[in-house]
């Protein structure tokens, strides 16, 4: 083979291989990082030469598992998703990459996944797998728990609870605080998602997949996902006033009217995918002021 061949063949490659990562949601893959590394700060009395080699591992595995979860989604309901008038110009399908592709793509993030959480001890590699398998309930087409309503909230639930633990059991023995604090972050993952398929629910009801938006209605949806909300809410200034979690997290709850007007407008946007976009906007931004006063909290005490 000349060499004029081979290189057009490895620039070939090479643009394959940027078109099939490109199908891997990125900007949601690293907004989910903030449960885990928020566990994993906790969990940490100081930072030794040992636990940064730790966090390295932990990091590279945590993108990973999040990325085989997004791709696996997307590879499972691709169909749908091309039938989605709000996401198939979206789909990895629509860049030119096959399903086979995909499906390549997530078997390698499974293995590199597995590999990585495997070196961090067998607690890190169950709580690994456990995800993983409720990635699997949720988005296999034999399973296919998103089209069966409530317990696809209560995997979510599940998910993000253990999605703290993750990165908590990476440093620190799991224990009660530990679990109850994870379960704000569940809550938190659980409402988003009813939010989701608020979104969703115009694509969801053309493909026959009976959320709970679709099951109950958009509206019922939404409020219940606003009742877990505001549960976060509480738990969150519960542990606070309990002494299990920094008193300066009181204060969050001048955060939650804010969080409630935020809600209403998207109630008078007629719950348009439009005014859920903004109103998820917003709530990721509390959210994120939550989450760096808490870090904030921690690290103040190393």
């Amino acid at each position: 083979m000349s060499n004029g061949a081979t290189t057009n063949l490895r620039s070939y490659s090479a643009r394959q291989l940027l078109r099939l990562l490109s199908s891997i949601r990125f900007d949601e893959v690293l907004v989910l990082q903030g449960t885990p590394v928020i566990g994993a700060i906790m969990a940490l009395a100081a930072v030794s030469l040992h636990d940064w080699s730790r966090a390295v591992i932990f990091g590279a595995g945590s993108l990973c598992l999040v990325a085989h979860v997004f791709v696996m989604n997307d590879w499972a309901g691709i169909d749908g998703d091309l039938r989605d008038p709000h996401r198939g110009t979206r789909t990895f399908a629509s860049k030119g990459v096959s399903r086979g592709a995909v499906g390549f793509l997530a078997a390698v993030l499974l293995g590199v996944t597995l590999l990585l959480f495997s070196l961090l001890g067998p607690v890190s590699l169950l709580l690994a797998i456990a995800i993983l398998g409720l990635s699997t309930l949720y988005s296999a087409p034999s399973i296919h728990m998103k089209g069966r309503p409530v317990l696809g909230s209560v995997l979510h639930l599940v998910g993000g609870t253990l999605h703290f633990l993750l990165g908590y059991a990476t440093f620190a023995a799991v224990d009660v605080r530990s679990t109850v604090i994870g379960c704000f972050f569940g809550l938190i993952f659980a409402a988003g998602h009813l939010m989701h398929e608020t979104r969703g629910y115009e694509g969801d009801r053309l493909n026959g997949i009976r959320t709970n938006a679709v099951a109950f209605g958009r509206m019922r949806s939404f409020v219940a996902g606003m009742v877990l909300f505001t549960a976060a809410y509480g738990v969150l200034i519960a542990l606070a006033l309990f002494g299990q979690l920094p008193e300066l997290l009181v204060f969050t709850a001048v955060l939650f009217p804010v969080h409630v007007y935020a809600s209403l407008r998207a109630v008078r946007g007629n719950l348009s995918v439009e005014s859920l976009l903004e109103y998820q906007r917003v709530y990721r931004l509390l959210y994120a002021l939550i989450g760096t006063m808490l870090v904030g909290s921690v690290l103040l005490d190393w």
